[in-house]
């Protein structure tokens, strides 16, 4: 089923600010937050739905890559295929607790003890202009958190174990009562013990120093689609670090940073390129060589030509980023008309005729005479 509009989701019209998504975000969270509903599977779908909503659009990044694609992610590429799930968001308490201080219940503090999602991570990814208009497979180095290896993310030494925590018995908080002005009130509060991981290591892995996960460096493959442009941001489900207590992992945001070319612009899907003609071909017409991005092709320059006319060249731009289609841009061809600097004599003689035949014929005898020596070098007072 076709997932909904998010700016739909928090009931918002496609470019709300800031401000107006944390709003509705915040409304919608209190009155779907399961703590108030539960029981209520209904009410726990919507909770979700509005936390994936709320994370696309409150990160500029995403938000202007939905935006502009309707989608944070590219068909095919990375594990998402455009889909989101409740684990590609982490845990919806940690978004809860930074708005309001806390869960209800004291949910938030809880939450601290169980399954935590691993960071995203981000790598920025130099295109030429060609990789970036045709697509590219390509490897990159990448540091991440994972499991230890030595001891599968235990973090206790080979052949032994973590123990149960004696103060909290393992659920990683205990409970404390208060005397406040409305009674007495019970807190549930991270184990000072086991600082909220429920274990305790008595003989921590020499590897990982107890952690129980290491820095790696890891080999990716980066499949880049055809007609990606400078700024596009892939996201690569699951490839970041690794999570805890059994927590998902993070994502590799591949930030994209394309270089220019050297006679290409490109503005969107659209590729623009100058085209030089001397002035006998502006006006008589001619046939020119145009460079595209798939090779050379022959154009017909109609006659009168005028210098800043755009022509078209249909469907020779740049690939609509995973068009079934096959959809791609137009290029324009920008004529400039060069008109020569230095003229020999040859060039001048049928520029006066051209004149002549125009019926202007001012300034050949003044030619005639400075290139004879002949010249009245009589100064002009120019205002007069």
């Amino acid at each position: 089923m076709a997932k909904r509009d998010l700016y739909e989701v928090l009931g918002l019209q496609k470019g709300a600010d800031e401000k107006e998504i944390k709003s509705a975000f915040r409304k919608l969270a209190i009155k779907y937050h399961p703590d108030k509903n539960p029981g209520d599977k209904e009410a726990e779908e919507k909770f979700k739905e509005i936390n994936e909503a709320y994370q696309v659009l409150s990160d500029p990044q995403k938000k202007a890559q939905y935006d502009q694609f309707g989608t944070t992610d590219f068909n095919g590429y990375g594990q998402g295929g455009g889909q989101y799930s409740a684990q590609d968001f982490g845990d919806f308490g940690d978004i809860f607790e930074t708005f309001f201080g806390g869960g209800f219940g004291g949910g938030g503090q809880r939450r601290r003890t169980g399954p935590r999602r691993g960071a995203d991570l981000e790598y920025k990814l130099d295109l030429t202009f060609e990789e970036a208009v045709f697509g590219v497979e390509k490897e990159i180095n990448i540091t991440r958190t994972e499991d230890c290896e030595v001891c599968a993310g235990s973090g206790a030494k080979k052949g032994t174990h973590p123990e149960t925590c004696k103060t909290c018995h393992g659920s990683g908080t205990v409970r404390v009562q208060r005397q406040s002005l409305f009674g007495n009130m019970v807190q549930e509060m991270v184990c000072n013990t086991c600082g909220g991981s429920g274990e305790i290591i008595t003989d921590p892995c020499d590897n990982c120093k107890g952690k129980g996960q290491t820095r790696q460096r890891r080999k990716i493959t980066v499949k880049v689609p055809a007609g990606v442009d400078m700024g596009n941001v892939m996201p690569l489900r699951g490839q970041g670090d690794k999570g805890t207590k059994g927590g998902p992992q993070g994502d590799l945001h591949i930030v994209l940073n394309v270089k220019p070319h050297k006679f290409f612009i490109r503005k969107n899907n659209d590729i623009y390129v100058d085209a030089h003609i001397n002035i006998a071909e502006a006006a008589l017409g001619k046939e020119i060589v145009v460079p595209t991005i798939d090779g050379d092709v022959s154009y017909e320059v109609p006659s009168g030509t005028q210098s800043g006319t755009l022509f078209r060249l249909k469907g020779k731009g740049v690939p609509f980023v995973n068009s079934r289609s096959g959809q791609r841009g137009d290029q324009f061809v920008n004529v400039i008309v060069d008109v020569p600097k230095k003229l020999n004599d040859a060039q001048k003689e049928a520029l006066y005729q051209f004149l002549e035949a125009s019926g202007q014929i001012v300034g050949k005898e003044q030619e005639a005479e400075k290139k004879d020596g002949k010249k009245d070098k009589k100064k002009f007072n120019l205002f007069g």
